[in-house]
């Protein structure tokens, strides 16, 4: 199959034993095996006995033969569009480990888990998860439910990986085995409201948030990043899952404001950007990595046309994704938004078991923040937080249903 797995090495892998054999020359007949750190046979012939030891002990291996990860997000609800691009990615990047050969003795087996952005949801959803054995949640995809589920995994010894959940929060309580492969909101607003500054420097601003734990904490940052430049900044909410924008455009026209940034999802910014579009409010939106889906443009049509928003650099285009990205393809299935975030996740922690020839969450976590690894985004360095430190944030733009880029960070 066409897939980027950037690692030549293979490991044999169980929770309980690591067995490493090693045919040192074909020519001098030398058989070296060792069972974890000792050494039980070295020498130019190898016995009988100790030939069959070998292979009792790579039956042993075998017989652990699969391990159980998860993708959890919103698989249902308003935000589907992004729990099916992490379901694509983690599929592929399974189908893809499984193909390598580089866990020989190990099949993984992918669930997919809904939690379509609730956090009780989230919650029950973890709770059931550390009943499953899982040793990977790719996931999730809201900060509400990221963060309420990861106190959950790390009590359980579960590698937590989200490839969307931006809040700061979920990487700032100290947890070892909870990792974000995106960037994070303080980042992403900073650099929203630079260009917010740059652009617009005489126009009337609104910031709006949709009352979530990820809008209003992206809200927030635009909101202060802009006080600090000097900016005179009306501030108003909504309600998520709200369809009806009217009064609220009516409201921004009236004050004249030219900008608007609106925390929130794409649904209700789309819904928003039509009816303010249709009241020939003369707005300029922008937003952030919510916007970076297709169903943001099914929404408004050619309204949503100079709508901005801020997202990490898009994978898609990184020469080491292109045999992914073909791979997506020939399946009907795109690389927009999280797609490639979530092969990254499955990438960054297989690497991870491999080098420590573990499952154990905390020797994985502790491979994860030693060193980078090369994945189809680039590579991915976490931090001691569990943040990827290389992503940063770019200004994209809506035009005539596709995506350009507008401004590199």
């Amino acid at each position: 199959m066409v897939a980027i797995w950037p690692t030549s090495r293979k490991l044999r892998l169980s929770d309980s034993l690591n067995v490493q054999a090693r045919l040192i020359t074909a020519a001098g007949g030398s058989l070296q095996v060792s069972i974890g750190s000792s050494t039980m046979l070295s020498g130019r012939y190898a016995s009988a006995a100790s030939a069959a030891l070998l292979f009792c002990a790579l039956a042993s291996v075998a017989r652990s033969s699969e391990v159980n990860i998860a993708v959890v997000g919103p698989m249902s609800g308003s935000s589907a569009a992004f729990g099916a691009q992490m379901r694509d990615g983690a599929a592929v990047a399974v189908e893809a480990l499984n193909a390598s050969g580089l866990l020989l003795d190990t099949k993984v087996i992918l669930s997919v888990a809904d939690d379509a952005c609730d956090p009780k949801q989230a919650v029950a959803v973890a709770n059931k998860l550390t009943t499953e054995r899982v040793r990977l949640v790719v996931g999730h995809f809201c900060s509400s439910s990221s963060i309420p589920a990861s106190g959950i995994y790390e009590e359980a010894g579960i590698i937590q990986m989200s490839p969307g959940s931006s809040n700061p929060q979920l990487t700032e309580r100290g947890l070892e085995s909870v990792f974000r492969i995106c960037g994070r909101d303080d980042q992403q607003g900073i650099v929203a409201a630079e260009y917010i500054h740059r652009n617009f420097p005489n126009d009337k601003i609104a910031v709006l948030d949709d009352k979530s734990t990820a809008g209003k904490g992206i809200a927030d940052v635009v909101e202060a990043q802009l006080r600090r430049f000097g900016e005179q900044v009306i501030r108003q909410s909504y309600v998520a899952g709200e369809k009806d924008y009217r009064a609220l455009v009516s409201r921004m026209k009236k004050d004249r404001v030219r900008v608007a940034y609106i925390g929130g999802y794409h649904t209700e910014i789309g819904l928003f950007v039509r009816q303010a579009s249709e009241a020939r409010a003369g707005l300029i939106v922008m937003a952030s990595d919510p916007l970076m889906t297709s169903e943001f443009w099914a929404i408004t049509g050619s309204a949503g046309n100079g709508t901005l928003f801020t997202f990490m650099p898009d994978p898609a285009r990184n020469a080491n994704a292109a045999g992914v990205v073909a791979k997506l393809k020939a399946s009907n299935l795109s690389a927009e938004g999280y797609t490639l975030y979530a092969y990254a996740a499955v990438q960054a922690w297989a690497e991870a078991v491999i080098r420590t020839g573990s499952f154990n969450a905390v020797r994985v976590a502790s491979a994860l923040r030693s060193r980078p690894t090369d994945t189809v985004i680039g590579p991915v360095r976490f931090d001691t937080k569990g943040d990827n430190a290389a992503p940063g944030f770019l200004v994209y733009r809506w035009r005539d249903g596709r995506v350009e880029t507008v401004e590199q960070n």
